[in-house]
């Protein structure tokens, strides 16, 4: 008795409960204008490779890439017949951190770019990795680590993952810092990673709530302007944070995603749906073709031919019913209504279609 006891006032408690909403920290759903990455790429050779690299005679920016390195190396190849087929030229990317100081190191991504098949053992050499602003920030070099492989025989040949593609970790070493004086700010700027108005209220609702002053405000769906308050005129990091820590409930609009691709469809919580009357069924008709052969008597004159036979199915779905939904049902009660149709995700996603032409779709359909 005691726990069924237990058990009912369990159950009561979960009746009775409030909703529970679903709240985010600053941190993970705006971004501190001015601290971001910054990506660089870069243009390298690849060395070391077990004749899976470039073919000279068809790469001749491989070829001419390796004689400029020669000759930097003190080694004149000018006019010689190069045939080797252990190098590959690779472009190089990477992303700089933000605030990331002289000396650090970022990983790599090597890629080849010529017709080299497999970069399975090979060895990046001193590759500049340089901004959009055309400077050089990082410089590359190291072996690679490769995830997928290939291997062929005389008559096949397996392939796994990418063999064109590899990663370096900590392959790269910061040359050059890039300048932004966080602590002299004076305001800073949040950035919506999700735009929108009540998102961007409540968000500096909950900044002023915490400093106890007006230091932030709304200027548009994306970004909120935040006074540095004077008990932080010297401590940006501890307002930052201390910002990030706070949370608040994001605001989405109502929306429907769906990828006709594939067949996928994504609703939001908030799709409402008003009194509607729905019906689906498929009109199938399968034909099916199974000739026969006809071969004529022994020791007649006959010939032998190939007789068509056909069978003919119609499936018209009639055990099909008609649904209504009725006015402001949530998303469940939606998904549970189409479900009870007996329909598919392809079958789903014109209904939803055909709702919102109806005007009974109370969303946005986003069709990717």
């Amino acid at each position: 008795m005691r726990v069924l006891t237990i058990l009912a006032v369990a159950a009561l408690v979960t009746l009775i409960a409030p909703a529970v909403h679903a709240y985010s920290r600053i941190k993970d759903i705006a971004d501190i204008e001015g601290v971001r990455e910054n990506m660089l790429v870069g243009y390298g050779l690849v060395v070391g490779l077990n004749g899976t690299g470039d073919s000279l005679r068809n790469a001749p920016g491989t070829q001419q890439s390796l004689q400029a390195m020669l000759e930097r190396l003190g080694v004149n190849t000018r006019g010689a017949n190069l045939s080797s087929g252990n190098v590959a030229a690779v472009i190089v990317t990477a992303n700089l951190p933000a605030f990331a100081t002289q000396g650090t190191r970022i990983d790599v991504t090597v890629s080849a770019l010529g017709d080299a098949k497999n970069l399975q053992g090979g060895t990046l050499l001193v590759t500049p990795l340089l901004a959009a602003d055309g400077n050089i920030y990082a410089i590359a070099q190291g072996q690679l680590a490769i995830n997928g492989f290939s291997a062929q025989g005389q008559a096949s040949s397996l392939t796994r993952g990418v063999p064109t593609s590899g990663r370096i970790a900590s392959g790269a070493i910061v040359e050059r810092e890039i300048k932004f004086d966080l602590g002299s700010m004076q305001a800073l700027r949040l950035a919506l990673r999700n735009p929108d108005f009540t998102t961007a209220r409540r968000v500096s609702e909950a900044i002023n709530t915490f400093v106890g002053t007006k230091a932030a405000s709304a200027s548009d769906p994306a970004t909120i302007r935040v006074n540095v308050p004077t008990a932080y005129q010297n401590n940006i990091v501890g307002l930052l944070t201390d910002i990030e820590q706070l949370r608040v409930q994001p605001d989405l609009p109502a929306k429907v995603v769906i990828d006709e691709a594939s067949g996928i469809i994504v609703m939001g919580s908030d799709v409402r749906v008003s009194s509607v009357a729905i019906a689906q069924g498929n009109l199938t008709i399968r034909v099916t073709e199974f000739p026969q052969v006809s071969q004529p008597e022994p020791f007649s004159r006959g010939e032998t031919t190939v007789v068509p036979r056909s069978e003919i199915e119609v499936e018209d779905s009639a055990d099909k019913k008609l649904a209504v939904l009725r006015s402001g049902v949530s998303l469940q009660q939606l998904v549970n209504g189409l479900n009870a149709l007996g329909v598919g995700p392809r079958d789903m996603i014109a209904i939803l279609q055909a709702i919102k032409a109806a005007g009974a779709l109370q969303a946005e359909i986003e069709v990717m």
